[in-house]
């Protein structure tokens, strides 16, 4: 394999490459970009004009997406992936992926679309160099961009994979993409409304990408779920420009809106629900979901009600979970 392929081993141990650059048997070019970043290029004559980002490690604790984009690494320096597609791979965060921390200062998933702007902390300067490299990767006019920003929501989830889609100003998510979701296994698309700070929010507004942050399904005792195994092989098909394998069903995909978000406002926040509730889990009306200073209190108003990333130990001023309800 080359070594290049074994971009996850050089960034968790802090090294360079001796060969920047290298070429698979089938002609495709890998070229490190620096920490925890690499360029895949067709070989010539194979390119199917679509740029695609895939990322991982924003969070340096969640372990499976980073394996996940570790695997499609290694098969493409192996030459078991034939790409017809350019690639940036991203590993986001290498600090704290070497601490198997979340984060070491502040939540690099909050600081793009320029928010790391006037911050100090080596979050903010990661923001700012992983903005750096996907405006040099979609610098070409006229091609297609897609990217996919790997994550684990770490709880299990009654919907094991879903993906939430930025809001981007008079665009509305297409067909297409929402199908090719259904066969990468994921269950439910959470369709924001409004601006964020998140990688993926980055690329769609500023690049014109379609793009997704994924919240991959969870893998106890180290047992990979089939949904896993199936996004790998999607994962593969967009690579190599493959048409998905025909299925007897795709599984459904449900639609959510974000209803209200649980903001932590003091120390004497409190989340009134169980530390193992799972995702997507139903809260009936009028149920407590979190108090904090002054009375201030959370409770279900909305028909149909789920909770979504519940967490407690989060920064004063972020959120500690949302309730989302079906979109339609």
């Amino acid at each position: 394999m080359l070594a290049l392929g074994r971009l996850l081993e050089l960034t968790l141990a802090g090294r360079e490459p001796d060969e920047k650059v290298q070429f698979t048997a089938d002609g495709a070019r890998l070229r490190w970009l620096g920490e925890g970043a690499l360029e895949v290029t067709p070989a010539k004559g194979l390119d199917a004009g679509l740029d695609l980002v895939l990322s991982a490690g924003v969070h340096g604790c969640e372990i499976v997406p980073i394996e996940l984009l570790d695997q499609l690494t290694q098969a493409i320096g192996r030459g078991e992936i034939r790409p017809r597609v350019r690639l940036l791979l991203l590993f986001c965060n290498p600090p704290a992926m070497r601490q198997s921390v979340r984060r070491v200062a502040e939540d690099l998933n909050r600081l793009f679309c320029g928010k790391h702007a006037n911050g100090c902390s080596d979050e903010a300067r990661r923001a700012s160099r992983l903005e750096a490299l996907v405006a040099a990767f979609f610098r070409e006019p006229g091609r297609r961009r897609w990217h996919y920003d790997l994550h684990s929501a770490m709880r299990v989830s009654k919907l094991p994979q879903f993906a939430i889609c930025p809001w981007v100003p008079d665009r509305q998510v297409s067909s297409e993409s929402l199908m090719r979701l259904r066969h990468a296994a994921v269950d439910a698309v959470l369709l924001q409304e409004k601006p964020s700070g998140t990688f993926s929010a980055h690329t769609a507004t500023h690049h014109d990408a379609e793009a997704f942050t994924l919240e991959m399904a969870e893998a106890p005792g180290g047992v990979w779920p089939d949904c896993l195994s199936e996004f790998l092989r999607t994962a593969q098909d967009w690579i190599e420009t493959a048409e998905p394998v025909p299925k007897d069903s795709l599984r459904p995909l449900t639609t959510f809106r974000l209803a209200r978000e649980i903001i932590k406002r003091s120390e004497r926040f409190v989340l009134r629900l169980p530390a193992d509730i799972e995702n997507f889990t139903p809260l009936s009306l009028g149920t407590l979901l979190a108090e904090d200073e002054n009375g201030m209190r959370w409770v279900v108003e909305e028909r149909d009600a789920r909770i979504l990333f519940p967490l407690a130990n989060v920064a004063i001023g972020e959120r500690a979970g949302l309730i989302v309800v079906p979109r339609d």
